[in-house]
């Protein structure tokens, strides 16, 4: 074993006495593959099946909670008594390799696609969005935004804590609040999408409310069931490019309540792990070190971004900022990573994807056809340089 990498394969011990077997974690991948009929799909099983030994965690990507929550073809669903066996199903074949399995829970807000949901996209503000939209023709009856009134907010939380029930019920060792990467807890707490002057608006403290809220009501079902093991981890994007948005200033009052709070681990979602912060407190410091050094000793910090390679993992894990480390592109191109890393087989590792061999990934054929326009938060494609293109978000064009 590469004595380097066999740090990634030490065991940690959370904060709530839960050992984790490794510090590889499997990051939140959509892959645009469940069944309409709210069962698990062939895709989902056959990829799921072959991926995850070694891993201490297993994050399940972006399942989605309330009905008007959905912003994509294909998203997983949490929302009843029904969806349980799909869930239940899912977790067994993740931890049959022996990660824990963690259910990641997601609310669009704004993002939703009434494509998929049949209902108006829903935020905390809506003035802004319309108006924008208005202007450059672009307002539609389908992309018209509802403001969120409080009931309708209080509301949507209450849904977080019920598909947490229902994931408990199904068998998933915790569940990953997936407060990051423009959907609706980053919302609230951004300026650029959070206009209102309420309780869940105006200062910072008041917009940190969505995120406080939502956590003490999911932990609420951990104590319900009596499973103080069951984890409960939280998902943050450090950074928004928009010139009123989240800076570090920002994301570090955030992360000093986080800690607080009775969380597991907090999540990173960045590009690539080792970015600086660009604005704020700490400007021109790794986002990742600025924020460990609020967490440690407190909860486990994940970091993510950009890691491929054999070296990008020893890297990550021996610089200190993390408890551990996320694979996204590098699980998607090797459904033996684990093993590979802790064999010290660098050699062995996909770094790009071949578009003449799907059968060695087994990605589904939705995220498969996105892999082959291999926009930068997908894996490169071999022989081609990456396009340096973001997750499509609506709304981005049009402010």
């Amino acid at each position: 074993m590469n004595s380097s990498t066999s740090k990634i394969f030490e065991k940690y011990t959370l904060n709530n006495n839960v050992e984790i077997q490794s510090r590889l974690v499997a990051a939140p991948v959509s892959l645009f593959a469940s069944d309409t009929n709210v069962i698990i799909s062939d895709e989902e099983r056959d990829f799921l099946k072959v991926r995850g030994k070694k891993y201490g965690l297993y994050i399940l990507g972006a399942v989605s909670v309330t009905q008007d929550s959905i912003a994509f073809i294909g998203q997983p669903i949490a929302f009843t008594e029904k969806d349980i066996p799909a869930l239940a199903e899912k977790a067994k074949l993740i931890k049959a390799n022996g990660p824990k399995a963690i259910c990641q829970l997601q609310h669009a807000g704004v993002l939703a696609s009434k494509e998929f949901t049949q209902m108006q996209p829903v935020g905390p503000s809506s003035e802004k969005y319309n108006k924008i939209l208005e202007e450059k023709g672009l307002l539609t009856d389908d992309n018209k935004i509802h403001e969120l009134t409080n009931d309708e907010i209080k509301k949507i939380i209450q849904s977080f804590a019920y598909s947490a029930e229902l994931c408990l019920k199904a068998g998933f060792d915790g569940v990953e609040l997936h407060g990051a990467n423009n959907f609706l807890p980053q919302q609230f707490y951004s300026k650029h999408t959070n206009n209102r002057t309420d309780d869940w608006g105006g200062s910072d403290e008041k917009r940190m409310n969505f995120h406080i809220k939502l956590i003490e009501e999911v932990c609420k079902i951990r104590e319900k069931f009596n499973r103080p093991d069951f984890i409960i981890g939280y998902r943050i994007s450090p950074e928004e490019p928009f010139e009123d948005g989240i800076t570090m200033t920002e994301t570090l009052k955030l992360v000093k309540k986080l800690v607080t709070m009775p969380l597991q681990y907090l999540h990173i979602s960045q590009n690539k792990i080792f970015q600086k912060a660009r604005r704020g407190e700490g400007a021109g410091t790794e986002r990742l070190k600025l924020i460990h050094n609020e967490t440690k000793g407190k909860l486990a910090l994940i970091g993510c971004g950009g890691l491929r390679s054999l070296d990008d993992f020893n890297s990550a894990m021996n610089s200190g900022f993390c408890e551990f480390v996320a694979a996204g592109c590098a699980n998607l191109l090797n459904k033996d990573l684990g093993i590979l890393l802790e064999a010290g087989k660098g050699d062995e590792i996909n770094l790009a994807l071949d578009p003449e061999h799907p059968e060695k990934y087994l990605i589904p054929k939705e995220l498969w056809k996105a892999c082959l326009t291999s926009p930068g938060w997908l894996p490169p494609i071999k022989g081609e340089p990456q396009k340096n293109i973001k997750h499509e978000v609506r709304f981005k064009a049009a402010i």
